[in-house]
C-alpha cells in the first residue's frame, strides 16, 4: 500500500514538471511564431479643396491641393474629357494650384503622389464638379484695344442681356490710369455700364480696364461668359464751343484756339428744331451720311464730311445748300451747318469722343439720348453706381 501511494505521488509530481515545462517554452518561444506587430500609418497629410464629391463649386473658385508632414511629388486634375487643368508646384513642393480656370457644369478628378517624412508614399484623390449655368451673359468693352480717343470719351461696357445684380458686376471691373485718374461707373440702364472721370480726361493718359466677369453671378442663375479688357490712350484735349447766338464754331486745342467756323444751327424759334444746349461727345464720323426727317419733308438727302454728336440726330456737317444763312442765322433742323470746305476741316481734327459743348440754345436737351454721360452731374453720376 506505502509502496503504491509512494508511486502514485510520484508520477503525479512528474507530470506536473513537465507540463510547467511545456507552458514554459510556449511562453518562450511565443515573441517569435505569433503574428507581426502592425505597421504605422504613413504619416503625411493630403487635403483637396474643394473636398472630395464637393458639388456646384464654382469655375473661379480657388482649386488647391496641400500636404502636411511630406511634399508633394505629382498633383493632376483632369476634366471629364481627360484633359488636364494647369497648375503649378509651390517651390517648397506643399502646395498645388490650378492656374487656369474652370468650366460650368463639368466633373473634375484628382490624382498624383505625395511623400510624407517618413518616405512613405501617400496618394492623391478625390473629385468634385462645377456648378451649372442658367445663361452666360456676353460683355463688350469701347473703347477698342489702341484706340486714340477724345478727353470726354467714357468707358462703356455693354452685356447683351439684363444683369440683375449690378454690384457684382460692377466689382469686377477694373480701371487702371497712368497718370492716376478718378473716375465712377455709372449704370445708364440694366445692360449698360459706364465709367468717367469728374472732368475731362487729361491729354494723353494711358487707360487699361479689366472686365473679370467670367463666372460672376448676375442673379436668376445667370453668369459672365468671358472676361474682357482693353488698352486705348486719350489724345489732345480738343474741345468744340457751339454758342448758338454767335453763329460761330470755335475749336480749341490744349486751351488754345485753333480754329472758327461760321456755322448755322437749328432754329432759335422752334423749340423742336433748336440745337439744345448740353455737352455731346463726337460719336461718328462718316464723309457722307444720308439724312431723313419726314416730319419735316426730307428724306435721302445726302450731306459730306457728318460728325454725329448725339442719337437725338445731332450732327455738325457740310450744307452748302443753307450756306446764305451760314454765319448768319440759325436756320437748320437742329445740326451745326458749315461749309463744305470748314466741314472737310473739322472732320479732319475730330476724334471719336471729342467733347462738343453747345450753349445759348432755348432748350436744353434730356440726359436720355446716347451719349449722356456728361449731361450728368458728378454726384448724378456717383449716385447710378450699384455700390452706393
Amino acid at each position: 500500500m506505502d509502496v503504491g501511494k509512494r508511486g502514485t505521488r510520484g508520477v503525479v509530481g512528474l507530470t506536473g514538471m513537465a507540463l510547467a515545462a511545456v507552458l514554459s517554452l510556449v511562453a518562450c518561444s511565443g515573441g517569435e511564431g505569433g503574428a507581426p506587430a502592425p505597421e504605422a500609418p504613413p504619416v503625411a497629410k493630403v487635403a483637396t479643396d474643394p473636398v472630395d464629391g464637393a458639388k456646384d463649386i464654382s469655375p473661379t473658385a480657388p482649386v488647391k491641393v496641400t500636404v502636411a508632414q511630406g511634399t508633394l511629388t505629382e498633383v493632376t486634375l483632369t476634366n471629364a474629357d481627360g484633359k488636364a487643368v494647369k497648375g503649378e508646384l509651390a517651390p517648397d513642393k506643399l502646395s498645388w494650384s490650378s492656374t487656369e480656370k474652370l468650366a460650368f457644369e463639368k466633373n473634375y478628378t484628382w490624382t498624383g503622389k505625395a511623400t510624407g517624412t517618413d518616405n512613405k508614399p501617400v496618394e492623391v484623390k478625390g473629385g468634385f464638379s462645377t456648378l451649372k449655368a442658367g445663361k452666360l451673359i456676353r460683355a463688350t468693352v469701347n473703347p477698342t484695344d489702341n484706340a486714340v480717343v477724345g478727353i470726354a470719351m467714357p468707358i462703356k461696357v455693354e452685356f447683351d442681356a439684363k444683369v440683375k445684380d449690378k454690384a457684382a458686376a460692377e466689382k469686377a471691373l477694373v480701371v487702371e490710369t497712368t497718370p492716376k485718374v478718378e473716375g465712377a461707373w455709372a449704370w445708364l440702364n440694366d445692360r449698360e455700364v459706364h465709367y468717367r472721370p469728374e472732368k475731362y480726361w487729361p491729354a494723353n493718359t494711358k487707360i487699361k480696364v479689366q472686365a473679370n466677369l467670367y463666372a460672376v453671378p448676375y442673379g436668376d442663375g445667370n453668369f459672365g461668359r468671358a472676361d474682357v479688357s482693353t488698352q486705348f490712350s486719350i489724345g489732345r484735349a480738343q474741345i468744340v464751343k457751339a454758342h448758338t447766338p454767335s453763329h460761330k464754331l470755335v475749336v480749341q486745342r490744349d486751351g488754345q484756339t485753333v480754329a472758327t467756323y461760321p456755322a448755322s444751327y437749328g432754329k432759335d424759334g422752334n423749340k423742336d428744331l433748336n440745337t439744345p444746349n448740353g455737352t455731346y461727345i463726337v460719336m461718328q464720323k462718316n464723309p457722307v451720311e444720308k439724312m431723313d426727317n419726314p416730319k419735316y419733308g426730307y428724306t435721302n438727302v445726302m450731306k459730306k464730311w457728318a460728325v454725329r454728336i448725339s442719337n437725338h440726330g445731332e450732327f455738325i456737317h457740310e450744307n452748302n445748300d443753307n450756306a446764305a444763312n451760314i454765319g448768319r442765322a440759325n436756320t437748320s433742323h437742329g445740326c451745326a451747318n458749315l461749309l463744305e470746305a470748314d466741314a472737310k476741316k473739322f472732320f479732319d481734327s475730330a476724334l471719336v469722343g471729342d467733347p462738343v459743348e453747345v450753349t445759348g440754345s432755348a432748350t436744353a436737351i434730356a440726359p436720355q439720348y446716347d451719349v449722356y454721360d456728361w449731361q450728368l452731374t458728378w454726384n448724378q453720376w456717383q449716385s447710378k453706381s450699384a455700390l452706393r
